[in-house]
């Protein structure tokens, strides 16, 4: 039995030229096994190359024999792709099929020729469109009734010629066919159209998530190995001048952010794993490493977020704690978290330094703050940071993410 062709799972759509069973090629149908067709077409010539008397060589056998050569390519001809065969000729080919099958009957005087007729009408139904096909097989019914008729005189039992006219009635049951494959064609392509979709779709996703990955791990590497770069060019500079204790300076600082850069890209790995903690735990652990324990502050019944957001929150937590560690050293932080029936707030605090501000450090490029607020903005929220105005942490810097429910 006959199965659709498997379509490579790298391809989201057949290539240019591939046989789609429609211009280039009849697709098989499930349940349509075409050795079947073969092995009644071969049945019914071989019965009547067997039956079907006279055939020979001469007088009423030799056009009972052209007759039934005739008929056999016909009802053989079935087999040919239905795309290589215009409906014109097809329908010229059925109708010659159809008057030599009734030819038959009439110069045969024994045998199985009737078979011939009935096949015929039946791949009409199969093969033409539904009126015209009605139109021929009923052309069929009067030629065969027709033939009968005369040949046996109306004085012989009405049944013998009425059942000529009962050769095309198999139309009926070619048009259920042939309406039975094109519901099961346009099924077959309908899922593969949903498959080419989802794997388009799942191809989408891929690479936006590859595009996230990249983001995350740029964000790192161009924080940290600028850092680094710039106090070993220092280094290398100072080492002309001969004073050293500005090169164990500059060496010690580019340790530093060697050790920062190491601790960022654990926090990464940590957010891009997909088996990472809840968002609490996570925040938790992260603050912790950066050497500020039981600075979270959880308020609001706590619920599942998405993986999306939950990996924009921390590379935000991340950026903010970074910023902090860079630009005020020393200074605590503190960190809350709001659950809320409309939202998800996160707020990064950090206090004025209390150690000596790195000179590299600057007044930084901006472009942290962009990253953060890029990533509220994929998440439909907003983002604000700047220094706390009034309250209780006045004078503080504030990063505050608020993500729609």
């Amino acid at each position: 039995m006959p199965y659709l062709r498997p379509v490579p799972a790298d391809q989201s759509a057949p290539p240019a030229g591939a046989d789609t069973g429609e211009t280039t090629g009849e697709r098989p149908v499930p349940g349509q096994d075409p050795r079947v067709q073969w092995v009644a077409t071969l049945a019914v010539i071989v019965a009547g190359a067997l039956t079907i008397r006279p055939m020979g060589l001469s007088g009423q056998g030799l056009a009972v024999a052209v007759l039934f050569v005739i008929n056999a390519a016909s009802l053989l001809a079935r087999r040919l792709p239905e795309h290589r065969v215009p409906p014109r000729l097809a329908l010229v080919w059925l109708t010659l099929g159809v008057v030599a099958a009734a030819a038959l009957i009439g110069v045969s005087s024994s045998g199985t020729s009737y078979l011939f007729a009935f096949f015929l009408a039946g791949h009409i139904g199969y093969r033409l469109e539904t009126r015209p096909a009605l139109v021929l097989a009923g052309l069929c019914s009067l030629l065969c009734g027709a033939v009968l008729y005369l040949r046996l005189g109306p004085e012989q039992d009405p049944l013998a010629w009425t059942f000529g006219l009962a050769t095309g009635i198999p139309v009926l049951i070619g048009i259920v066919n042939r309406t039975q494959r094109r519901a099961v064609r346009a099924a077959i392509e309908a899922a593969e159209s949903a498959e080419r979709a989802a794997r388009a779709e799942a191809r989408t996703a891929v690479l936006t998530e590859r595009g996230r990955i990249a983001r995350d791990v740029h964000d790192v590497l161009a924080h940290s190995l600028a850092g680094i770069n710039m106090q070993l060019e220092l280094a290398d500079a100072l080492i002309a001048t001969g004073d050293l204790n500005k090169v164990r300076e500059a060496h010690e600082k580019a340790h530093d952010l060697v050790k920062e850069s190491l601790k960022q890209a654990q926090w990464t790995v940590h957010a891009l794993r997909e088996d990472t903690l809840p968002l609490p735990q996570s925040l938790a652990a992260m603050l912790a490493s950066s050497g500020h324990r039981d600075a979270l502050t959880v308020t609001g019944t706590e619920r599942g977020l998405p993986a999306k957001v939950v990996q924009n929150l921390l590379r935000i937590a991340q950026e903010a704690l970074t910023n902090a560690a860079r630009h005020a050293p020393g200074g605590a932080v503190d960190a809350e978290l709001t659950f809320s029936a409309t939202s998800t707030t996160l707020r990064i605090r950090n206090r004025p330094a209390t150690g000596a501000v790195s000179a590299g450090a600057g007044a930084g490029s901006g472009m942290g703050l962009i990253g953060m607020r890029e990533r509220v903005a994929l998440l439909g929220g907003t983002l604000t940071a700047g220094p706390v105005a009034e309250g209780p942490y006045q004078g503080d810097w504030q990063v505050e993410a608020v993500i729609p429910q």
